[in-house]
């Protein structure tokens, strides 16, 4: 089991250090951790946010995980070497296509989502996005149109290989977890939509154990906010995943408690490779202090168990550990608490 653990910036290194620990407490076999530098720690130690031996090391590893990358002092660098680059660089380079985003709120901490409680209580989805094809990739460009004006253009558009790939990784986390899944589109208006909808149902017919149902996306961000409990597992694409998944995590209450894959169709001996982060960002301003929510790494860890290793009863244990310490009251800053990441981290650990 070779995890490349990538501390990088701000709270980065702290958060990342009590995943560890987690993934030590456990005993897990085999376990051979190694550590890189990215984003400004990289920078300033090579001179660019992704040295060559740290994604030699991403290569050779069966799965990374990821602290944060963000760095005031870089801010005024040229884009190629501001340390965000590191995170979208490693995504390029090792094909990680597949975004999953679990988006949950645990008992007892209602209270902290902007959404009624009795709302909040039904909000336990995860979100699998889409992260290499959309408008985002498409071609783009500004002109002048035959009146005169200026346009700005972006064109959107999927392969179907593309389609069936994320379809795949979506019908097998519903398959895994006995969820239903909801494939989120605009297939009344969107061509690409079309296609994706087309795609989506004929995978669909190689698991006939997972219910499937299509959803237009203005409806399921309504459906989010009012009525989250419908959703188990959603497949969309790269656009409309990427305002569906902080929607949901807005939810949630704070980014402190959420994690992330990004996976790719590299099959290790283990399972599938995969790139595992919170999803919050490396807060300068608290960096160093012990102030910072470790639990959202904590959480990536867990899911880098199950997605990277098929180490389901692992990850199951330290999610338990987790919501057992939340419901014991171990609550740090951003959850209205007062432990710290050292102490929170403990606190997980005792109740592995």
């Amino acid at each position: 089991m070779k995890i490349a653990v990538l501390p990088g910036d701000g709270i980065g290194p702290e958060v990342t250090a009590e995943a560890v620990a987690v993934l030590e407490a456990l005993g897990l076999p085999g376990l051979v951790l190694f550590e890189g530098d990215v984003g400004g720690a990289a920078y300033h130690r090579h001179g660019v946010p992704l040295p060559d031996e740290t994604l030699d090391m991403a290569r050779a590893a069966d799965a990374i995980l990821f602290g944060a990358v963000g760095d005031p002092t870089c801010d005024a660098l040229e884009r190629h070497l501001r340390p965000e680059q590191a995170i979208l660089g490693l995504r390029k380079q090792l094909g990680l296509f597949a975004n999953l985003r679990p988006a949950q709120v645990f008992a007892g901490l209602t209270h902290l989502s902007p959404l009624r409680a009795d709302i909040a209580g039904g909000l336990d989805m995860l979100i699998v996005r889409e992260l290499t094809g959309d408008v985002y990739f498409g071609a783009k460009g500004q002109r002048t149109n035959d009146a005169g004006e200026r346009e700005g253009w972006d064109a959107m558009s999927y392969a179907e290989t593309e389609v069936r790939r994320i379809a795949h990784v979506a019908f097998r986390a519903a398959q895994a977890a006995g969820l239903p899944l909801t494939s989120v589109d605009k297939a009344n208006v969107l061509e690409t939509s079309q296609l994706w909808r087309d795609v989506v149902v004929e995978v669909a017919a190689q698991y006939p154990g997972v219910a499937l149902d299509h959803m237009y996306v203005d409806n399921a961000a309504m459906q989010v906010v009012s009525h989250p409990e419908r959703f188990g597992v959603v497949l969309t694409g790269n656009l409309f995943g990427d305002i569906l998944s902080d929607l949901a995590s807005a939810a949630v209450g704070s980014i402190g408690l959420l994690p992330s894959a990004s996976l790719g169709e590299r099959e290790t001996d283990h399972g599938t490779f995969g790139l595992y982060e919170p999803i919050h960002g490396s807060a300068p301003d608290i960096a160093g202090q012990g102030k910072a929510n470790p639990m959202a790494t904590i959480l990536s860890a867990a899911m880098m168990l199950r997605h990277s290793f098929g180490l389901e009863t692992e990850a199951a244990r330290i999610e338990t550990a987790v919501a057992a310490a939340l419901a014991d009251g171990i609550l740090g800053g951003d959850l209205g608490g007062s432990h710290g990441t050292a102490a929170i981290g403990a606190a997980v650990r005792e109740r592995l």
